[in-house]
């Protein structure tokens, strides 16, 4: 596999730009106070999905081949990248088979199912999930979308850094949440093309820590994983996205899920925003590592806002506590 280019990634832009709005990079006064910065919200919970990934999917599925749309995608999420190719599906016609772990946030099982998609509950995990998904698209030879080490959907969600960087040209440090790597690694694809002096920060659970392992190694490492942040829960890392962090990302930073949770929480009483664990999991690594970001002008990926009642009352919970 090839890693995108630039050039990609602006094809992308292209093509998605009459199916998904660009969202909006916000200041945020609390935050900027707060962490002595100044701080910028790139709000992908906005989009009609609650997450960045509806930009992969797009793009993926506009580029398919008729054969391909044919035979009928299957992929593996925890929610948010289902609900992009889903939603895509319906929108280009061609059948989507999504597995999932059997625990699954209800409110993604909820929205795929909506879009039409058909799901495949299979193991603990989603890497149980994905693993009986390649083998379904062997056996009956569907298209197998992989989540993460396919071009096309990292080109599609490093639309999102791009247009950070256009709205902001002068922005010193982009913070994003890594989980199976196609933001971050995306957001360094454009960081670096644009300007290599522009910082790219990841940051993970430390009870999901594989990407961070595998990263930290050079080498693709599998990890337990006991996170309830599921947009970054991910229990092993992955080909294409490492091997472009490997070489352009500037620090990879663990923050631990009560961090997470207060991040959640500082996030609806400072900024008004409402975001998943995932979503908030960039802001908990600012939170944690402020020295990463003190006087220097930084955006932060808000990355998606599906989260439960019951996460969010755990959430304020530790953030009040």
């Amino acid at each position: 596999m090839q890693a995108p280019t630039l050039r990609d990634v602006y094809q992308a832009k292209k093509t998605i730009a009459p199916y998904i709005p660009r969202t909006p990079l916000h200041y945020s006064a609390g935050l900027s106070e707060m962490l002595d910065a100044e701080v910028y919200l790139k709000h992908e919970e906005y989009l009609p999905l609650g997450s960045f990934k509806g930009r992969g999917g797009i793009n993926l599925l506009a580029n398919l081949t008729d054969e391909e749309k044919e035979r009928g995608l299957i992929t593996a999420s925890t929610g948010n990248h289902g609900q992009s190719v889903a939603s895509a599906g319906k929108m280009f016609g061609v059948r989507v088979m999504i597995g999932l772990p059997e625990n699954a946030n209800p409110n993604k099982v909820a929205a795929m199912e909506a879009l039409g998609a058909e799901l495949i509950f299979h193991g603990d995990n989603f890497d149980a999930a994905r693993l009986h998904c390649e083998r379904l698209a062997k056996e009956e030879g569907y298209r197998f979308v992989h989540p993460v080490n396919d071009p096309l959907l990292i080109a599609g969600v490093a639309t999102q850094a791009l247009e950070t960087i256009e709205d902001l040209p002068d922005v010193q440090v982009l913070m994003l949440p890594l989980g199976g790597g196609s933001g971050v690694s995306g957001a360094c694809i454009v960081a670096k093309g644009i300007d290599p002096f522009i910082e790219v920060l990841a940051v993970q659970s430390e009870q999901a820590p594989a990407g961070y392992l595998s990263w930290k190694k050079g080498a693709i490492v599998e990890a337990e994983m006991t996170t309830f942040a599921d947009g970054v829960a991910t229990g092993s890392g992955y080909e294409l996205a490492q091997a472009i962090i490997r070489s352009l990302l500037d620090d990879f930073l663990l923050v631990s899920d009560d961090e997470i949770r207060r991040a959640i929480g500082t996030l609806v009483e400072q900024a008004h925003t409402l975001a998943e664990g995932a979503g908030a999991t960039a802001l908990a690594g600012a939170m944690k590592y402020p020295e990463k970001v003190k006087g220097k002008k930084i955006a932060i990926t808000v990355s998606g806002a599906n989260i439960t009642v019951d996460q969010l009352r755990r959430s304020l919970e530790v953030y009040q506590s």
